[in-house]
């Protein structure tokens, strides 16, 4: 027979790594402000190996517009500057032989727009995630009656089940509401 209560805090678990994946996801989504979690995804050769720019420089928001990266060795600007230019940041960088500089762009009305679809569409996948856990979690519900659960247990899980998913649900939507709101702020 099966841990009810286990059930339900794995089921939980799953739901919050989600959202914190959405977190994450979101982060990276360029809003026209300066955030230096749009870099994550950026790859220096250094040394012959290829590591995430945070291990070759230090990365610093300079204004609201510019994040600044000061390489640790003046030898790693132009591989930076390769690294930053073949990722998908589309940002051009600028360098004055120390420091290499990004500056973020006003985003268009549209351009906004196109960002908020974008991040509608990351939220949309995350819910959808979210239900399947929660279709998960009830067919385990189910088949535990055969092993002897009851059917009130069953039941009683199920809506504890359903109100964990509620919760996830409504964190996501505020997330992506706040996101919006980021997004659209001029």
């Amino acid at each position: 027979m099966i841990d009810v209560k286990a059930t339900l805090k794995d089921a939980e678990a799953k739901m919050k790594k989600a959202a914190t994946f959405l977190n994450e996801e979101l982060a990276r989504v360029r809003a026209g402000r300066a955030n230096i979690a749009i870099l994550d995804g950026v790859r220096v050769e250094s040394y012959g190996q290829m590591v995430p720019l945070n291990q070759v420089a230090n990365v610093t928001i300079a204004d609201a517009r510019t994040i600044a990266i000061r390489p640790w060795d003046r030898k790693q600007i132009h591989a930076i500057e390769k690294g930053i230019m073949d990722s998908d940041v589309g940002i051009t960088p600028e360098n004055n032989g120390e420091i290499v500089r990004l500056n973020l762009p006003q985003p268009t009305e549209e351009r906004r727009k196109e960002l908020v679809k974008q991040c509608n569409k990351i939220g949309e996948k995350t819910k959808v995630e979210v239900r399947n856990i929660r279709g998960e979690y009830k067919d385990k519900l189910k088949k535990a009656i055969k092993d002897g659960l009851s059917e009130d247990n069953e039941k009683d899980a199920e809506n504890e089940l359903q109100k964990i998913h509620d919760k996830y649900i409504k964190e996501i939507d505020a997330i992506l509401s706040d996101k919006q709101k980021e997004i659209m702020t001029v």
